[in-house]
């Protein structure tokens, strides 16, 4: 771990990340070697969870929401056009509940954010670059303390789900920007995770799946047990409920944030697809079936709310990975794509019943998804 508030010392990281290459020195120089480890073990700066740190659940009160502004057209080839429009009607729904942070660096990218959301209340537009705008998984994963602790926000390493589309340098920079412009304590934990690929409950659980953290795309040589090490360190958990893979068309390798969201402390609601013939069927189905027999942190059965998947969505030939689950929890509200789909009210019906303090909010998002994702891949919440 870097704790980059306190101290970059190289010997601050893990003891295991240590760079010694070769066994058999190490052993054969074990008398030499011995007190430069307890320097390493010692010194060593606690993890967040041992501060009492901990990523709090995304319906707890929100500081703010960050995005980054859409510029690159890669993302949405031949249908970039109205993908600034989407933005900037989640910026206006969204910043009616809470101030709303959006990274729009360079002049043209500012300039068109200026014109489409500079008018509205609560907006702050910083100049800050990126290559892309899925601030979930390029963006900070921000930390709840103690009142004696410092604000902090955990910097997971980013290679653009596997390295599948560079550039991504300005995006690996994005937490660390924010960091300074917050002025927050920064930890990298040193290993690559995206913000879609997990959801925790603030209390102690985290839904994962193994398609994605296990996938050797990310962490290579990294197992299981290892994962889940990280993960209550540096997010707070202590019990991981793992999942098995996602739907079609989705380029995140199983990101969770189109499976399966905890929406209380021990209520999951879960993508299910109800036609035997279609591909998202079989892994859905598997994904319940695991949720079924999961347990909370305390060892209780989850309670498990089922959502249907909507009809296919295609454009051209390509399926996209259309989901409910993708909603963004605001403070106020809670944010919900729609598909054009029968499906779209039973979406809206459930969420009002899972949320009845909160408006839910429908916004179209079948373009959106053509970048294969919706709105909980473009927001990152800040916890108040």
């Amino acid at each position: 771990m870097r704790d980059v508030g306190w101290d970059q010392r190289a010997w601050e990281r893990r003891p295991t990340e240590f760079p010694i290459c070769n066994l058999q020195f190490a052993i054969c120089n074990l008398q030499y070697l011995r007190p430069l480890l307890g320097v390493f073990v010692v010194n060593r700066s606690p993890v967040p969870a041992a501060l009492g740190y901990r990523m709090p659940a995304e319906w707890e009160p929100h500081a703010a929401t960050w995005l980054s502004w859409p510029h690159n057209r890669d993302s949405w080839p031949g249908q970039f056009e109205p993908v600034p429009g989407i933005w900037a009607e989640l910026v206006r729904v969204l910043s009616g509940s809470e101030p709303v942070h959006i990274l729009a660096g360079g002049e043209a990218v500012m300039g068109e954010a200026r014109r489409l959301v500079g008018h509205l209340p609560n907006i702050t537009l910083h100049d800050i670059p990126t290559n892309d705008a899925w601030m979930r998984d390029h963006g900070p994963m921000f930390l709840v303390g103690p009142a004696d602790t410092p604000p902090a926000l955990v910097d997971w390493g980013y290679n653009a789900w596997g390295g599948k589309y560079p550039p991504f340098d300005l995006d690996q920079q994005v937490p660390r920007r924010i960091a300074e412009l917050l002025g927050f304590r920064r930890i990298e934990p040193g290993i690559v995770l995206e913000g879609g690929a997990i959801d925790v409950n603030g209390s102690g659980s985290v839904l994962t799946t193994e398609q994605c953290l296990l996938n050797p795309n990310r962490n290579a040589g990294l197992t299981r047990a290892e994962i889940e090490r990280y993960l209550d360190d540096y997010c707070g958990t202590r019990h991981a409920i793992w999942l098995g893979g996602g739907i079609v068309g989705d380029d995140t390798d199983g990101h969770i944030d189109e499976l399966a969201r905890f929406v209380s402390p021990r209520t999951v609601v879960a993508a299910v697809e109800d036609d035997p013939h279609d591909a998202n069927y079989e892994p859905l189905h598997d994904n319940l079936r695991r949720l079924r027999l999961a347990r909370d942190e305390q060892g209780r059965p989850l309670e498990v709310v089922l959502l249907p998947m909507p009809a296919p969505v295609f454009f051209g030939e390509h399926r996209l990975p259309a989901s409910y689950m993708n909603f963004y929890i605001a403070n106020r509200l809670v944010v919900v794509p729609q598909f054009g789909d029968a499906a779209d009210s039973l979406a809206l019906d459930m969420l009002a019943r899972l949320f009845p303090d909160r408006r839910v909010c429908g916004l179209r998002a079948v373009e959106l998804a053509w970048g294969l994702g919706a709105f909980h891949c473009i927001t990152q919440q800040q916890p108040a």
